[in-house]
């Protein structure tokens, strides 16, 4: 029997899940993601088979969990190549018939498949889906075969993370207390958009958190800092799921009752890092939320990074950046966010020279 199924394919009680994976050894987002931290173990036996050069479009890589309860076996389905590559359909089609032979050969009677190469691999389901259709039609009366559509992500609380917890680092303590110090002040968990610029005003304020900047669409942004929230999802953080929500459209994220304890007692035994924060929630003080702290970031950015030296000269970069920007900020708001940034002390080196 072949069923359509929506919703989280994870929690699905299937004897065999299929992923979706690159043969390189990544599983950075989306669905991989999501298998990766719920199964560690099967990660690192893929990540081993990509580095020996193993792993190949068209040939499955079949993980047994060992387990009771749950699936018996995590299959990855290599889609693709290279994580940065699209989805072919011809490696779909290819990979169809060796997932239907180790169907055959393990005995599976129930087996969970995921949208192939859909999402990040950029096929049309319409295009894939009577291809699974038609692979497991044979078996169709041996086999149950649930083949979930695309529906997005599940809600971050609904996935499971069973990596290793990483360590509460300096820079991540920090990180999380601002958060919590934020959410404290507006009553809301910032998002990705506004967790990205309260870190950049903090290392601007002196924190060594590593993070690199750059021009982003929505301001300044840091890749590392992605790969950081991704890190501690699970663990520090919830809200940030398999990080492929559009930024605009993703949830907050909510620092764990327990990681705020540890925070605050790391943060006492650090009073510049405490200081610094205070600094930063004092100049993001009324522009508590998205659009407003992509404004107030933009501008600071304008003014240190682009040589902006007026509220005038911070407009025209801000609305060269994107067109987005363009619609969004006129020249009161930029004018608006200079002045808060200048009376805070965050332009005195602009506007002295």
């Amino acid at each position: 029997m072949i069923r359509e199924m929506h919703g989280n394919l994870l929690a699905d009680d299937a004897e065999a899940l299929v992923n979706t994976v690159n043969t390189v050894g990544v599983m950075g987002k989306g669905i991989a993601l999501q298998f990766k931290r719920a199964y560690p173990e099967m990660f690192k036996d893929y990540a081993n088979e990509a580095k020996a050069g193993r792993l190949a479009t068209g040939r499955m890589h079949v993980w047994e969990t060992g387990s009771l309860a749950g699936p018996r076996f995590i299959i990855s389905f290599p889609t693709k190549q290279h994580w940065k590559a699209r989805s072919r359909l011809q490696d779909i089609e290819a990979g169809l018939v060796d997932l239907v032979r180790v169907v055959r050969e393990l005995g599976i009677q129930s087996i969970a498949v995921p949208p192939l190469g859909c999402g990040n691999g950029g096929l049309e389901w319409a295009d894939v889906a009577p291809r699974i259709h038609a692979a497991f039609k044979p078996l169709s009366d041996q086999v149950e075969v649930r083949v979930y559509a695309p529906s997005g992500a599940p809600p971050a609380r609904e996935m499971v993370t069973r990596s290793a917890l990483p360590s509460l680092t300096p820079m991540r303590a920090a990180l999380l207390s601002l958060m919590s110090a934020y959410h404290a002040v507006a009553w809301e968990w910032p998002g990705p958009i506004e967790t990205q610029k309260l870190a950049y005003f903090l290392q601007e304020a002196g924190e060594p958190l590593c993070l690199t900047f750059a021009k982003g669409s929505y301001g300044p942004y840091a890749d590392n800092l992605r790969k950081t929230l991704r890190d501690m999802e699970g663990h520090f953080i919830r809200g940030f799921g398999d990080g492929s929500a559009r930024p605009l459209d993703a949830e907050p994220l909510e620092v764990m009752a327990q990681t705020r304890d540890r925070c605050r007692a790391a943060i006492d035994e650090a009073p510049l890092t405490a200081a610094r924060t205070a600094r930063v929630l004092d100049v993001v003080s009324g522009f508590e939320g998205t659009y407003d702290l992509e404004l107030l970031a933009s501008t600071h950015w304008a003014a240190t990074q682009e040589q902006a030296r007026t509220p005038d000269e911070a407009t025209r970069v801000i609305r060269q950046w994107t067109s987005r920007k363009a619609e969004l900020f006129d020249a009161d708001h930029v004018a608006t966010a200079w002045d808060a940034l200048d009376q805070n002390g965050w332009l005195r080196h602009v506007t002295s020279v």
